[in-house]
């Protein structure tokens, strides 16, 4: 994808962003000409969705199955009232549309199977995870481990919420299988049952874009390898360290470093 240049009104827009020596114009350009999957227009992608667009990112592909319902809207900040009843990813396009022109959105109004998420992958730089359930988060690993892209990870439920970088273009990064094992037993608790904080999505979700932001831009150190867990209760963070398993069935015959990668 090729940039937009930026003229006057970018370089006014993103200006915030070009002043930090660590980003730059450069680090702005890579935002701009970046594709990124989104899965989940939700709790967690609304900030992400949100932050990304507002920096510029160039192609945001935004999936999402759902449609917006009333009991969305004490956490789901992408959608309003005029918004209910609409697929989500639609709503959040038109909504993404509104703060940044610059930005492409591709609404995915479908739930993704193995197959086409693997498509969708295979189509962007990076991916971000802000599904609500173990089995949609060990399919979206799959796709990035057979693409070799990397994956933003996040989720929250209750007070409680964690994120981590899998940084499948280098072979010593673990993937999400390697700390969250598929084989072993879980109990899934939905918000919808158990109930969410909802600023607790926008912290998840605000470091989801932050990760992102510095993959993206090749800037800071992401947290590939460290799990970071937020007790919003008791306002503690904390950071778990962890390796990959040589032993793991999803990412041990992972495909070579940066195939079919052809983003910065």
């Amino acid at each position: 994808m090729v940039a937009l240049p930026l003229d006057d009104a970018r370089l006014m827009r993103y200006a915030r962003h070009i002043l930090l020596d660590e980003l730059g114009i450069e680090g702005q350009e890579r935002l701009l000409a970046a594709r990124v999957l989104i899965v989940g227009a939700g709790g967690l992608g609304s900030p992400v969705a949100l932050y990304l667009a507002a920096a510029g990112v160039g192609r945001i592909v935004l999936a999402d199955d759902d449609v917006v319902e009333l009991s969305n809207l004490q956490r789901q900040i992408l959608h309003t009232m005029s918004g209910l009843g609409r697929p989500k990813a639609e709503s959040g396009r038109d909504a993404l549309a509104a703060l940044n022109p610059d930005v492409r959105v591709d609404a995915r109004v479908e739930r993704l199977d193995d197959a086409r998420l693997v498509e969708l992958a295979g189509q962007v730089d990076l991916v971000l995870d802000c599904s609500d359930n173990f089995a949609t988060r060990h399919a979206i690993n799959r796709a990035c481990i057979a693409t070799a892209r990397p994956l933003v990870s996040g989720a929250a439920i209750r007070f409680a919420g964690q994120v981590s970088v899998y940084d499948l273009r280098d072979p010593a990064s673990p993937c999400y299988h390697c700390l969250f094992p598929e084989s072993d037993p879980v109990s899934e608790a939905r918000c919808a049952t158990t109930g969410v904080l909802g600023p607790l999505l926008g912290m998840v979700g605000s470091v989801q874009a932050t990760e992102a932001i510095k993959l993206i831009a090749g800037v800071g150190t992401p947290l590939v390898g460290r799990l970071l867990s937020v007790d919003a209760l008791q306002m503690q963070w904390h950071t778990v360290r962890f390796r990959r398993d040589p032993d793991c069935p999803a990412c041990a015959r992972r495909p070579p470093a940066g195939a079919g990668y052809s983003g910065g």
